[in-house]
Order: C-alpha cells, then sequence, then structure tokens
C-alpha cells in the first residue's frame, strides 16, 4: 500500500481560510485603533485651539471678529487645516463674550465620539443643532453631522 505524504487540497483551502480571516480582522482593529487615535489628536487640538483663543481675545473679554483665518494670522493656529471632518470655523457668540468652535461633515463615529466624550473644556457642546448633554441619537448616518463646541 502506499502512503501519501503532503496536505490534501481541502486542508490547504481551509488553512487560507483561516488566515483570510484573522486578516481581515486584523485590518478591522487597526482602522478602528487609527479612528480612535485619530479622534483622540483633533480632540487634544480643538482644546489647544480655545486654550489659544482665550488667550489672545480673552483679556479683552470680546471675541468679535474671531475666525480661523484671524487666529492663523495671529499665529494661534499653524494652518486653517479642520482637525476632523470635511471643514470648520471659529464665531464669536451672539453677545461677543462667548465663541464657538464648529466643525462639519463628520461621520457617525466622529459624531458620537463627541457626544459621548464631552471635553471639559468646552461650557456646551451641540450635535446636529441640538444640546449634547440630554441628547440621545442626534448623529446622522451620513458623513453630514455638525458639532458645536461653546466656550466662555
Amino acid at each position: 500500500m502506499h502512503q501519501e505524504s503532503g496536505r490534501s487540497l481541502i486542508e490547504i483551502i481551509g488553512v487560507m481560510a483561516v488566515a483570510a480571516i484573522m486578516t481581515v480582522s486584523a485590518i478591522g482593529v487597526y482602522k478602528m485603533i487609527r479612528n480612535n487615535q485619530t479622534r483622540t489628536i483633533a480632540a487634544a487640538e480643538l482644546e489647544q485651539v480655545a486654550k489659544n483663543t482665550k488667550l489672545l481675545l480673552g483679556a479683552r473679554g470680546d471675541y468679535t471678529g474671531v475666525s480661523v483665518d484671524y487666529l492663523v494670522k495671529a499665529g494661534a493656529l499653524k494652518s486653517d487645516r479642520a482637525p476632523l471632518g470635511t471643514g470648520w470655523s471659529v464665531a464669536a457668540g451672539s453677545d461677543g463674550r462667548t465663541f464657538s468652535i464648529n466643525l462639519a461633515g463628520l461621520s457617525a463615529g466622529e459624531c458620537e465620539y463627541f457626544l459621548t466624550a464631552v471635553p471639559e473644556w468646552a461650557d456646551d457642546v451641540l450635535v446636529n443643532g441640538r444640546d449634547a448633554t440630554n441628547a440621545t441619537d442626534v448623529c446622522f448616518t451620513t458623513n453630514t453631522n455638525q458639532v458645536a463646541f461653546i466656550i466662555q
């Protein structure tokens, strides 16, 4: 009787299937870690923008005229690139005593991140126009979410 050494085709296909599942899982975990890292870095950048704006304009007690362009020209920002999303702005409140940092074009995951992890440096957070402290299910599934951080 003749004995064969080696693997059958079914065994090889099984090993390849397990390897494929492990690769897909590893890629998914990598993307999740990368997204969390990007959000954490963006939150730190936004905190620095808030602090720089307070230092620059807080002494006069009036934030009228504040904008991303103004902060870039004053040296408070390195560039006008949005830390997260597709666009952003910095604007004074209607009374000039507050200002807001507004992010636009956020994904549902980015929106949920700021809804659940409200930063300490912000006095209030609005998600798609609604107060984030008592809101649930305010994030859209599309990449059209808007988050505004109100700072006094």
